[in-house]
């Protein structure tokens, strides 16, 4: 009885523990397939998402690849347009893309029952950056030179020009503002229009209202001009380098005063040679006296807003488009006697930042030219926005590339004192200049 009673709880125990150890081994098993199981549809799925991931990175790819088209390609796109909508513009006149982002355009304008000859260049810098378009003048050395426009262009390598603003007949000096690679050469008279080549590329207008003072610390004199003829025994004008070698006699009352490094060397009552790197003072004694024993002195410059960023500046007038209406001001800007008919160089820039150059020539049966409104009409129809008058009658002309392409009163045009110039950068030298800033 014992003896079976052990052996049946030792079976029961060896049975037990049978079960235990197939219970472990069914549950290990069950186990380890699960995890082979989940391994393999994680591999199913692992290698499906790859697979997905890859087929939308390729089509990503092929998205980035179309947007990321080649600038050059896009540029050439842009100046295909460019030409398709000027030709349409242009479809009365006979044209000629003289460079990428230029545009001649040449022929008659209807002006009642009359017509008049007019050659428009309209340029885009944006399309050809290495297009710049600045005033010149007909010396370096001398403001009183008048020179004919084909050999100031000879000297500048520009390959397109219209004269600039006024000029004193008798001698070449500018009348007016000029500004040219933020230099001030010449300062404002009758507070006339002005057109501003800006740092950006961009164009602004407005009355060159330019105001000089010298000063120091202890004290500030008004200048009333800068490289002027005297209008006023009254006034202190600044004579620089840029005027010539020789200052002009002072008012009646004055004096010449040397400047040179920031202080007054001489006072002479006759003409007197302007120092290298310094001016003269041509102003009424009493202005002189007050500044005699002064140092430090400096001469300020002060722009109107919208001539803040300007690096060139060309004054003619009157206005003839503001803001996108026609505004002239003939009376105010004491150009009376310029409204009739006449030959016109105007110059003015579009919403989209494109400067359009025009000569209208005049005083002849086949051209009548135009009064001062008419050139506001007819530059308010090419699309200005802002436009003003630049010097006009016999100084009236254009150049392009060797050619002359008006018909002015002198064949060849008359000598000026000065041009608006279209330059072709060579793109070689705007990148050794770009390296040579850094």
């Amino acid at each position: 009885m014992t003896t079976a009673k052990s052996s049946l709880v030792s079976f029961w125990q060896d049975g037990k523990m049978l079960s235990c150890r197939g219970w472990f081994i069914s549950i290990l098993a069950y186990w380890v397939n699960l995890n082979l199981i989940l391994i393999f549809l994680l591999s199913i799925g692992f290698f499906g998402h790859t697979g997905c991931n890859l087929e939308k990175t390729e089509k990503i790819a092929q998205i980035e690849a179309a947007a990321k088209i080649d600038p050059e390609i896009i540029l050439e796109n842009e100046k295909i347009n460019w030409k398709q909508a000027k030709n349409a513009k242009y479809s009365k006149y006979k044209v000629a893309f003289p460079e990428d982002g230029m545009i001649h355009a040449k022929g008659l304008f209807p002006l009642g029952n009359k017509s008049v000859r007019v050659n428009i260049l309209e340029i885009n810098t944006k399309l050809n950056p290495y297009l710049e378009i600045k005033p010149q003048t007909a010396s370096d050395k001398k403001l009183n030179s008048r020179i004919k426009i084909h050999n100031i262009v000879s000297k500048t390598n520009a390959i397109a020009a219209v004269n600039g603003g006024y000029f004193k007949p008798q001698t070449g000096v500018p009348l007016g503002a000029l500004v040219i690679d933020g230099e001030i050469i010449t300062g404002p008279i009758y507070n006339r229009a002005a057109i501003s080549i800006n740092n950006d590329g961009s164009y602004s207008t407005g009355k060159s209202d330019i105001k000089f003072n010298l000063k120091n610390k202890k004290i500030n004199i008004k200048i009333d001009n800068i490289n002027q003829p005297r209008t006023l025994s009254t006034h202190s004008i600044i004579y620089t380098e840029k005027w010539g070698n020789t200052a002009p006699k002072p008012p009646k009352y004055g004096a010449n005063a040397i400047i040179s490094n920031g202080k007054i060397t001489g006072v002479y009552i006759d003409p007197i040679q302007i120092p290298n790197k310094g001016y003269i003072l041509s102003a009424p004694m009493k202005v002189i006296e007050k500044i005699k024993k002064e140092r430090n002195l400096k001469l300020e410059t002060i722009y109107p807003e919208y001539f803040k960023n300007s690096k060139h500046i060309i004054s003619g007038g009157p206005f003839l488009i503001k803001n996108g209406e026609i505004y002239v001001d003939a009376k105010e800007e004491k150009l009376t006697n310029i409204v009739g008919r006449n030959p016109r160089t105007l110059i003015g820039y579009t919403k989209d930042s494109e400067l359009i150059l025009a000569i209208v020539d005049g005083r002849e049966n086949k051209s009548v030219g135009m009064s001062l409104y008419e050139a506001a009409k007819f530059m308010q129809k090419l699309g200005c926005i802002n436009a003003i008058n630049l010097d006009g009658g016999s100084s009236s002309v254009m150049y392009l590339k060797g050619e002359i392409t008006n018909k002015p009163a002198v064949s060849g045009g008359i000598p000026l004192s000065g041009i608006v110039s279209v330059n072709l950068n060579s793109p070689i030298a705007s990148v050794d200049k770009n390296l040579s800033e850094m």
